[in-house]
C-alpha cells in the first residue's frame, strides 16, 4: 500500500510540473497591443492577460455598456425626440436631425453597428436628462449590476475624456454580462440593417471587418471597434465553436491591422487549447482531512491537455490556465455528523447494568484468586 502512495506522489508531482512548463511556454504568445485579455464567456474564466487592469481609454467600447445599460433601463419601444445637443456631437454619426423622433432600439442599432456617436448622446439624454446624469448613473449600474472595479465613464459614446477610462478586465465583464441579453446580443452580432432616418438612408454596415468577413476567421458573433487619439485602435470581439464561448478585448493597438491580429491570435488560441469539465454535484475535495464538495454541477474551463486544480483551507476550488488562477470557486464544507447523546435516564441505567456486571467480574476474579492461594498453601 505504502508503495503504491509512493506512486501516485511521484505522479503527480510530474504532472503537476508538466502543467507548469505548459503555462510557461502559453505565456509566450505575442499580443502586440498594450492590453489584452481572453475570457470564456461563459464561465468567466480568464484564459489569457496582459495589462488586463491597467488603466486605458476605451473610445467606441464605451457602446457596448451604454446599449446595455439603455436595454436594461429603458422601453425599447420609446420613441425618443432627438435634441440639439446630439445633433452636434462631433465624429461617427447617424446623422439624425433635432427634433427628430426614433424608437430607442434604432438608436441603441445606429449606435452598435455604425458606431452613432449622436445617437449615443440621444440614448443618454433619453434615458436620463442629461449626459451628466447618464454618467453618474452608468458608473453606478457598472460597479453594482456587472461588478466592474476600475471603470469611470464620463460619457455614452467613448470620446476622450481624461476621466474616461477601463480597463481590458472590466470590459470584458460588461461584454459578458451583455451577450447574456438576447437583444444585445443580436444587434452585436449584425452585419448589416437598413436604415432610413430624416437626413439619411443608407445601409449600415458593421466596422468590425472580422464580423463582416473582410478578414477570415472562423466562429465570430459579434463585434465593436473603436478609435480615438488618445485610445488608439480598441476592440472587442465574440466568437464561439462547438466546445468553447470567447471573449478577446484589446486596447491601444497601434494600428487596426495589429488589434485585428492580435484578436485572431487570441481567438485561435482559446479554440485550439480550452474545453469545458463539468465537476459533478457532491463530488468531493479534501484538504487537511476536512472535506469540501460541489453544491451544484459546476461548468470549468480546462486545457485540453489538462489544468492544475487545487483547494484552498477555506474552501476554494482554484483552477490554475495560462500560469495564473483563472477561476475560484467556493465550496461547501461538509459538516461531520454530529454524534448523537442518548437520554440521561437511559445513560444512568446503561451505566448501573455495566456497574453491576463490573461488580459480579470483580468478585468472580477475587474468589478464584482465594481459590488459587488455599491450593497453594496446601501443597506447601
Amino acid at each position: 500500500m505504502s508503495k503504491l502512495v509512493s506512486l501516485f506522489i511521484v505522479l503527480t508531482f510530474i504532472l503537476s510540473n508538466q502543467g507548469n512548463v505548459y503555462a510557461e511556454e502559453k505565456q509566450s504568445l505575442e499580443i502586440k497591443s498594450e492590453a489584452a485579455v481572453l475570457v470564456d464567456s461563459e464561465t468567466g474564466a480568464l484564459l489569457y492577460s496582459k495589462n488586463s487592469k491597467e488603466r486605458l481609454y476605451p473610445a467606441s467600447l464605451t457602446k457596448i455598456a451604454t446599449a446595455i445599460y439603455a436595454i436594461e433601463n429603458g422601453n425599447l419601444d420609446d420613441v425618443v425626440t432627438v435634441g440639439a445637443r446630439a445633433v452636434k456631437e462631433e465624429g461617427t454619426r447617424v446623422y439624425l436631425v433635432e427634433g427628430e423622433r426614433v424608437p430607442l432600439k434604432k438608436l441603441i442599432q445606429g449606435m452598435l453597428i455604425n458606431s452613432g456617436n449622436d445617437a449615443a448622446v440621444a440614448i443618454a439624454e433619453h434615458l436620463d436628462g442629461s449626459v451628466e446624469q447618464f454618467a453618474d448613473n452608468i458608473n453606478k449600474y457598472l460597479t453594482e449590476k456587472i461588478g466592474v472595479s476600475d471603470t469611470h465613464f464620463s460619457n455614452p459614446n467613448g470620446l476622450y475624456n481624461e476621466d474616461h477610462y477601463t480597463t481590458a478586465l472590466d470590459l470584458a465583464l460588461i461584454t459578458n454580462y451583455a451577450k447574456k441579453n438576447p437583444i444585445f446580443s443580436e444587434i452585436f452580432g449584425t452585419k448589416e440593417l437598413g436604415w432610413s432616418g430624416e437626413s439619411w438612408k443608407t445601409t449600415l454596415l458593421t466596422h468590425h471587418r472580422l464580423l463582416k468577413g473582410e478578414i477570415p476567421a472562423e466562429g465570430i458573433t459579434g463585434g465593436k471597434t473603436g478609435y480615438v487619439d488618445e485610445s488608439k485602435h480598441t476592440l472587442a470581439t465574440t466568437a464561439e465553436n462547438e466546445n468553447i464561448k470567447l471573449t478577446a478585448i484589446v486596447l491601444k493597438a497601434d494600428s487596426s491591422k495589429a488589434s485585428y491580429r492580435d484578436t485572431n491570435k487570441l481567438i485561435e488560441y482559446g479554440f485550439s487549447n480550452f474545453t469545458h469539465r463539468t465537476i459533478k454535484q457532491n463530488e468531493r475535495f479534501t484538504i487537511h482531512k476536512k472535506e469540501y464538495y460541489a453544491k451544484n454541477d459546476i461548468v470549468i474551463t480546462v486545457h485540453v491537455n489538462g489544468s492544475k486544480e487545487s483547494i484552498t483551507d477555506q474552501g476554494m476550488l482554484q483552477i490554475v490556465n495560462n500560469g495564473q488562477v483563472s477561476q475560484s470557486i467556493q465550496l461547501e464544507v461538509k459538516e461531520p455528523k454530529p454524534i448523537k447523546v442518548k437520554d440521561e435516564k437511559l445513560l444512568s441505567s446503561e451505566q448501573s447494568s455495566f456497574n453491576a456486571i463490573y461488580g459480579i467480574i470483580v468478585l468472580g476474579l477475587a474468589g478464584l484468586l482465594i481459590g488459587v492461594r488455599k491450593r497453594l498453601v496446601k501443597k506447601q
